[in-house]
């Protein structure tokens, strides 16, 4: 994988375009194994967060980068659950700043699972 596919770059900073096509890459069978539980998705999340740790990211990078994944299963995810359900009900019905904060929340929740 070259380094354009990362949504990381080489000096630790987020390239918000790859985001989404990475997600867009991902395996639609995977992808609906972590959407489909919610106990699956916070795994799946610590991992990726702790992964991004391990690369040096910071509290604010990693926020920024739930924000962005969060704002694609927003617009292009229907919720698999009860879970999914409220995260995109509040999602939708907050600000940029309220979701910059829930993104927070997110990180949080999902470093509780791991």
């Amino acid at each position: 994988m070259t380094e354009s596919n990362h949504v990381v770059d080489k000096d630790r900073e987020v390239e918000p375009d790859q985001i989404e096509q990475s997600l867009d890459r991902m395996n639609p069978e995977k992808k609906d194994e972590i959407l489909q539980n919610f106990d699956a998705f916070r795994s799946y999340l610590a991992k990726r967060i702790e992964m991004a740790e391990h690369l040096g990211l910071n509290e604010e990078q990693l926020a920024y980068l739930a924000q962005k994944v969060a704002g694609y299963l927003a617009k292009h995810e229907e919720p698999r659950n009860r879970e999914e359900m409220l995260l995109q009900e509040l999602w939708n019905a907050g600000t940029e700043e309220e979701q910059h904060a829930l993104s927070h929340l997110l990180v949080k929740l999902a470093r509780t699972s791991g």
